[in-house]
């Protein structure tokens, strides 16, 4: 199937935050914010709908599921995986060699992990079976894992194992990905379970830096994790007056830009 022009993603970027949020989609209200017809807001909703993000109703339209929904880490792994790669290359250069890093689980992660290759040296301590499989054949960088309960599908390990792991190590930065980002509620994820890990590794690290795409900005997820305003960084390819991020920029985050170039 072709990709979606620029405008249109960008379009359905935006329904799909609304709706993350919890918010009903209005077609006529959304196509004169956007300054489009309203038959343009009907097609990407048609669109969304057929990719299951959405359900149609008169009107508009509101999310198929729950925020405790976590969609297959295949699904998520496809989606915008250029930003992704974007976002990896910009978060690779914020550390330096020596550091000790916790790699999070995730696809934004994963992709974080492969950029990393041919770096060192570094230790990286992680939660996720992948990550430390993506580093394994690495010979400057030296891979700690954390033990725990698996989660079948994610491969990531959860559980008080792993939660404790983190109460015996001191590391320079941590990279985490997110569910959802958002200015109010923070940071969040679709699993509690998950979500625990993260705060656990977040009491283990000297800079904390949010990876995350502009489709989790204003997404609320199930479990929350820690509060905006424990984060010293955040890569994003979103634009950066995002109200999310303008938030972040108010609280003292630093924001890095892995939007793509302009021709």
């Amino acid at each position: 199937m072709p990709s979606a022009p620029p405008a249109a993603t960008r379009r359905r970027r935006a329904i799909q935050s609304e709706l993350a949020a919890g918010r009903f989609v209005e077609i006529a209200g959304f196509a004169a914010r956007l300054g489009v017809s309203e038959m343009t807001v009907r097609r990407d909703l048609a669109a969304l709908e057929a990719e299951g993000f959405l359900h149609r109703v008169r009107g508009g339209a509101i999310a198929r599921v729950s925020r405790s929904y976590e969609p297959p880490v295949e699904m998520r792994a496809a989606q915008e995986d250029g930003a992704k790669r974007r976002i990896a290359r910009a978060a690779v250069a914020l550390v330096s060699d020596g550091e000790t890093a916790i790699v999070d689980v995730g696809t934004t992660t994963g992709a974080l992990a492969r950029a990393l290759r041919g770096r060192g040296p570094l230790t990286v301590v992680t939660p996720s079976l992948p990550v430390a499989l993506e580093l394994a054949r690495e010979p400057l960088i030296r891979i700690v894992v954390t033990g725990g309960i698996l989660r079948p599908g994610e491969l990531s390990l959860v559980g008080a194992v792993a939660e404790r792991a983190f109460e015996d190590v001191n590391c320079d930065v941590a990279f985490v990905g997110v569910a959802g980002l958002d200015a109010d509620r923070g940071l969040t994820e679709y699993n509690p379970d998950d979500a625990r890990v993260k705060r656990a590794f977040l009491r283990s690290t000297q800079r904390t830096i949010v990876l995350a795409d502009a489709s989790k900005l204003g997404r609320i997820a199930f479990a929350s994790v820690a509060p905006l305003s424990s984060v010293d960084v955040i890569v994003t390819d979103a634009s950066l007056d995002h109200p999310v991020l303008v938030a972040a920029a108010a609280a003292g985050v630093e924001l890095v830009s892995a939007a793509p170039e302009e021709d």
